[in-house]
């Protein structure tokens, strides 16, 4: 097996210079390379299609990655394309309400089991903001107990500068799968907690197992209602992808309060805080909420034509089935390498952890993702791999076939001894 030359990055390599003098960084948090592979990894795109992206230097790959999560279809979708610009004849930034807001809310109520009320925002900080504020309005009271990424805001980004200890010190974090933790931080927090978070499938990335430990889910609810707090599922990722209503309608737990975003409206800015009206209803007087673009409507026609072709078109059984065959031909593929690592994730969301058995972990990861990028794969060493309605079988077929050949490539320059 060959190692593949670098790819030709003249053009982006020369925006990002250009860029680190316009921008801190040049790029903000996870899209700086370290992030990738510095010196791999493209930086500037310049079009998208179907599951592909070109970089500015012409360089096409499969994309598996999808923005991150939004795009559930494909890149340079025309009839969502075409149902925003259609709204875009009768105007869009009012600040002011449209009757396309009240459409999207009730499709949105009645696809996903708590949502009897929804608020339409622009991204999942936004929407993990939203409620936590009320949680914390509707308790009176100010801790927070978390369990996964939740966005960039200072009431979750607990070791980063510019955070005041006071905010930070009033989120504490659990780990995904354990209740007696879970619970030991209930109890100690118990006269403060006003909510939970949790991501409820997906977290963490090396959870070794297609779906939720038995049971998980419910002894969360449980525990929540035992001490009387706030239950919100982060489901911004696994909204519109583990299923139309996410994971609570997937696997049968409702929560207070969810976030949903990302693959809602394929790219288009919008995401959702959604719940049962006794606790939205704080949101009426007691808990301000306000943003001068909340209310704009492009964002609203992409999320409802968006859904129309995701319930069309069964585009989640297809993600799933296509997805589920990916995820064991992976689980192979890694096995059969000798490679310690450890495929992860459910089908829509696959991954690769390699695992610590000695000190070239990262070496190997390194080599791995070098390898495939210079294949023309696009995979992120730090985040879910997704699946798209319009990858093919034949991108999907070529993309184990790379990851075949970096494991292979990673496992000879860097073998356990």
């Amino acid at each position: 097996m060959t190692e593949k030359p670098g790819l030709k990055l003249d053009r982006s390599l020369a925006l990002f210079e250009e860029a680190q003098k316009l921008s801190p960084g040049g790029l903000m948090g996870i899209r700086r390379p370290y992030n990738f592979v510095p010196g791999e990894y493209p930086i500037f795109i310049e079009r998208g299609y179907q599951g592909h992206i070109v970089d500015v230097d012409g360089n096409d790959y499969i994309d598996m990655l999808c923005a991150y999560g939004p795009i559930i279809l494909g890149y340079d979708e025309q009839e969502i394309n075409q149902a925003v610009m259609e709204q875009m004849k009768s105007g869009f930034c009012f600040s002011l309400v449209q009757p396309i807001q009240n459409a999207l809310q009730k499709r949105l109520s009645e696809l996903i089991p708590c949502a009897e009320m929804a608020i339409l925002v622009k991204t999942g900080s936004d929407a993990t903001g939203v409620a936590v504020r009320i949680a914390r309005g509707y308790t009176d009271k100010k801790v927070i107990l978390r369990c996964g990424y939740h966005g960039w805001h200072d009431w979750c980004v607990e070791t980063h500068g510019g955070v005041p200890e006071e905010i930070s010190s009033l989120t504490v974090e659990f780990p995904y799968g354990d209740l007696k933790a879970l619970e030991a931080a209930l109890e100690k927090h118990k006269e403060d907690v006003a909510g939970i978070i949790v991501t409820p499938v997906g977290h963490p990335l090396n959870q070794p197992v297609a779906a939720p430990p038995p049971g998980y889910l419910e002894g969360v609810r449980a525990l929540a209602d035992r001490y009387k707090a706030v239950l919100i599922f982060d489901e911004i990722r696994s909204g519109f992808r583990v299923a139309m209503g996410g994971a609570q309608a997937r696997y049968g737990v409702t929560p207070d309060l969810a976030t949903f975003g990302k693959a809602m409206a394929n790219g288009y800015a919008i995401s959702a805080c959604v719940g049962k009206a006794e606790f939205m209803k704080v949101a009426e007087k007691k808990v301000f909420i306000s943003s001068t673009f909340f209310p704009n409507s492009l964002e609203m026609a992409a999320a409802m034509k968006c859904i129309d072709i995701l319930e069309r078109d069964k585009v989640l059984d297809d993600i799933w089935r296509r997805g589920q065959a990916f995820l064991e031909s992976l689980a192979k593929i890694a096995a059969d390498s000798g490679v310690p690592a450890t495929v992860s994730g459910i089908p829509p969301m696959p991954f690769i952890t390699f695992n610590k058995v000695d000190g070239h972990y990262a070496e190997r990861r390194t080599c791995f993702y070098t390898e495939a990028i210079r294949r023309n794969l696009f995979i992120q060493p730090y985040h879910h791999w997704y699946i798209a309605h319009r990858h093919t079988d034949k991108d999907l077929a070529y993309a184990l076939a790379v990851i075949e050949e970096a494991l292979a490539v990673a496992g000879r320059r860097f073998p356990v001894k």
